[in-house]
């Protein structure tokens, strides 16, 4: 773990396997007094359509979080026909509001797609 205190930035990288969830990594930056934003993340997992949705499903921790395209290069339609397989998204996890949990990925991109 990076913490820099001045650019007020945290930068966690964690093993592949590992099974600590958004909400836990959350819990314990409020424990230390602090608050998060929002979170750049690359993660793997397993592609999902969830009711017209495109979903991902964290391996390790089985997390769900909605797919939404940022808007610049990520398209959701070309994404569909990777439904099932295991891929890697890179994008952002929007803060979320007070008490809940965060459940959304803006996705820049899935290699592959």
């Amino acid at each position: 773990m990076d913490v820099s205190l001045n650019k007020g930035l945290a930068t966690v990288i964690l093993k592949p396997g590992n099974l600590v969830t958004m909400e836990e990594l959350q819990n314990a930056i409020m424990k230390n007094g602090f608050t998060t934003k929002e979170s750049t993340v690359v993660v793997t997992g397993t592609l999902q359509s969830n009711e017209n949705k495109l979903v991902l499903r964290v391996s390790g921790s089985n997390e769900v979080f909605n797919l939404i395209p940022d808007g610049h290069q990520a398209n959701a339609s070309d994404t569909k026909r990777l439904s099932g397989k295991a891929v890697t998204v890179e994008g952002v996890i929007p803060e979320a509001p007070k008490g809940k949990e965060p459940d959304t990925i803006d996705f820049r991109s899935i290699p592959g797609a």
